[in-house]
């Protein structure tokens, strides 16, 4: 039988008949009651900080400060129903194309040619030849022709991400040039006029009150949240995005996986393209400009990681809704669209150090 040789932290050997268990146990009921339950506290609150729910309370404080600001400058101007809803439909197409940039980038990619892939299906689906067909048969013709445009752009750049092995960066920025110049040659760098009035007739109407396009924002919003965190895509989503190679070993086809996120945020740039040709009666290559930059900053501002693996339909909805608020505020204010800018800059990189910040507080925890 061997002797339990422990020495405490004093030097003294403990007293016959106890064990170095009990000691330890002494010492932890020490501790419990001197207050050693306060780093347990603290690091329950930053889990819960660092949670969706933490995130989410944060970004809607965020939003209503800017409302708060936006009613002191500018008074019932800002506050009135009608200024909601300019807001709202502001919002409602870039937060579309902000829903497909939540899945492409939870899926660990990125797309810098929305705005660009906006543009030539709001071109392709005003043509003469479009618009002509639209009249003879249905003005679903241009819906069509618009999702059709923007699914197939999206798969072109899924095909090179996943099956060409190119960078997204390479891949994307490639159909960002590519996409915006066919545009232009389609449009011959000319605004084409929507002339099929039941087109934008339907599109510019009301719902109880609520514009169209807002009810195509919230429904693409739901559907994405649906699609994200309760089916057996989103899963895999966030597998590919968390490590690509242990979603291949778990039996999840990476490659054709990743070709559906870019074909999905294709299809995103299509329905865009279509609210964007209703609000404005019009069809342009100069449509959806730096679309890729407010997408992905609403994103990242919503807490979804650019690293991928994580992502949240609810948080890019609430970033959409304060870039738009911001915008919205400054305009109110009369303030330049450089000073705009530049607090969105400054957002941005706020938004990246308190995920990182947040993401090394969680690891630290966890071990």
């Amino acid at each position: 039988m061997t002797q339990d040789t422990t020495v405490p932290a004093n030097g003294e050997h403990p007293p016959d008949g106890q064990s170095s268990m009990s000691a330890g146990t002494e010492i932890q009921a020490q501790e419990s009651l001197s207050g050693a339950g306060t780093p347990r506290d603290a690091s329950a609150l930053q889990r819960m900080l660092g949670s969706s729910v933490g995130r989410n309370l944060g970004l809607v404080i965020a939003l209503l400060i800017l409302c708060v600001v936006g009613v002191v400058t500018s008074g019932e101007q800002f506050a009135s129903t009608a200024n909601a809803l300019t807001i709202l439909r502001l919002a409602a197409t870039i937060g579309v194309v902000s829903i497909g940039m939540t899945f492409v980038i939870t899926g660990g990619g990125i797309d810098l040619s929305v705005g660009s892939m906006v543009a030539l299906a709001s071109v392709w689906c005003t043509t003469v030849a479009t618009q002509t067909m639209a009249e003879d048969f249905h003005w679903i013709v241009i819906v069509f022709a618009a999702l059709a445009v923007g699914t197939v752009c999206g798969l072109i750049n899924g095909v090179l991400v996943a099956y060409g092995r190119i960078v997204p960066f390479i891949a994307t920025l490639a159909m960002f040039a590519g996409a915006r110049g066919l545009a232009e040659i389609i449009a011959d760098r000319k605004t084409q006029i929507v002339g099929v009035t039941e087109f934008t007739d339907f599109f510019r109407a009301n719902v109880v009150g609520i514009p169209v396009l807002v009810i195509i924002f919230a429904v693409v919003a739901v559907i994405g949240w649906v699609l994200l965190n309760r089916t057996t895509f989103g899963r895999r989503t966030f597998a590919v995005g968390g490590n690509p190679e242990a979603a291949r070993l778990a039996g999840i086809d990476v490659r054709r996986h990743t070709l559906m996120l870019y074909g999905l945020v294709g299809l995103c740039c299509g329905i865009a393209a279509v609210m964007i040709v209703a609000r404005t009666t019009t069809g342009s290559s100069t449509h959806g400009q730096l679309y890729e930059l407010d997408a992905i900053a609403a994103v990242v501002i919503g807490g979804t990681l650019l690293s991928g693996g994580r992502g949240t339909i609810v948080g890019t909805v609430l970033g959409v809704l304060i870039f738009s608020t911001l915008s919205n505020v400054f305009t109110q204010n009369n303030l330049s669209s450089s000073a705009q800018n530049v607090a969105k800059g400054l957002i941005i990189v706020a938004a990246v150090l308190l995920q990182q910040r947040l993401a090394a507080r969680s690891n630290t925890g966890s071990t």
